[in-house]
């Protein structure tokens, strides 16, 4: 349902596709926005119900309201979760609602970060399991908006999900996302943000863009590849394990005294950080890189937490360290304050603006 203590998209459980778009704001009307975010409210309620965004025009010199590529299909479990940026703020000058832990992420270790994929004031994120209509939720959102909002940079995802029984796998074979909350409390305690401003019932929602060298991880040996995340690819449970849920101990010793996770592999420093993030990431492919000839393929890792920090200590852990660095490039980064549900009557983001 549209409607809820929390946005939709975040605890929902994972669909197969994303179409994650984050839009420049060329307004400072706070009216005008609010107006949008009003007509945003009406269509995502449509959206998710499987409804065309307004009635069709009968008139044949119009353009129909509804773009129409969603036509006959139903929903397919579709979610749209809608996000600002600090600099969403300042534009709008609403430095009374200024959370302090929000601001831009800083620079971390080995980042190269592009400039078209950095920065922007609002993020959409549509879910479902059918790329045409996640598409299509952000086309006519974008479209709605025109007259106030461009886009930034965009990006299609999928994910296998199959029977929902596995935990999905990225593009280096590796399952990803096993240590994500599993229930209310997990979520209470990791993801939803419980101060009394306008962020309450929100999250913050963090995105990178990752490029991933697939051809260089498709000439690494299997012993390789699992001293590089610390887990078995088939299972995917942590070294000296056999369940991939096995509860991970990074000090734990071989029968050799040396520590049974490299002390460079992705699980060991995540872990060390002593922090959890709910990840909700999706698979890319982009076509060729036309300098390189190689795939344009990686990860749109997209994760919520309550406090920014969250991520900041897991990714400064990684950045200097992970061995995981040799195949990967983050090339495009951004955080979005994530609002709380919406109650019927309500528009998105109203307690900002009020």
């Amino acid at each position: 349902s549209f409607y809820g203590e929390h946005q939709s998209g975040i605890a929902t459980p994972v669909q197969s596709n994303v179409y994650f778009a984050v839009l420049d704001l060329h307004s400072e009307n706070k009216e005008e926005i609010i107006q949008m975010f009003k007509e945003w409210t009406a269509y995502t309620e449509k959206l998710m119900k499987g409804e065309l965004v307004s009635p069709e025009l009968k008139n044949h010199l119009l353009p129909p309201v509804d773009t129409g590529e969603a036509l006959g299909l139903n929903p397919y479990r579709l979610t749209v979760t809608f996000g600002v940026s600090p600099a969403f703020l300042d534009k709008l000058k609403l430095d009374s609602k200024k959370i302090e832990e929000f601001k831009d992420l800083p620079h971390f270790p080995r980042d190269q970060i592009k400039e078209q994929y950095k920065g922007g004031d609002i993020c959409i994120q549509a879910c479902a399991d059918d790329p045409q209509v996640a598409f299509h939720a952000v086309r006519n959102l974008v479209r709605k908006g025109r007259t106030l909002i461009t886009l930034k940079w965009s990006q299609a995802g999928f994910l296998p999900i199959g029977n929902r029984k596995e935990t999905p796998r990225n593009l280096f074979g590796f399952k990803d996302g096993t240590e994500n909350p599993k229930n209310e409390n997990d979520f209470k305690n990791v993801v939803w943000y419980d101060k009394n401003n306008w962020l309450k019932d929100g999250t913050f929602l963090i995105v990178r863009r990752i490029q991933m060298h697939l051809e260089t991880w498709d000439r690494t040996n299997l012993q390789e590849q699992e001293n590089t995340f610390g887990r078995y690819k088939e299972s995917g449970a942590p070294f000296g394990e056999k369940d991939e849920f096995a509860v991970i101990d990074i000090n734990k010793k071989g029968p050799d005294g040396k520590p049974i996770l490299p002390i460079d592999s992705h699980v060991f420093l995540a872990k060390k950080a002593e922090a959890k993030i709910c990840r909700r990431a999706f698979s890319y492919s982009d076509g060729i890189n036309e300098i390189s000839g190689q795939f344009d393929a990686g990860l749109l890792f997209i994760c919520f937490q309550k406090h920014p920090e969250q991520f900041i200590k897991i990714q400064n852990s990684l950045g200097s360290e992970d061995k995981l660095n040799e195949y990967i490039t983050h090339i495009g980064t951004g955080i979005f304050a994530c609002f709380g549900g919406v109650k019927k009557g309500e528009y998105i983001g109203q307690k900002l603006f009020e």
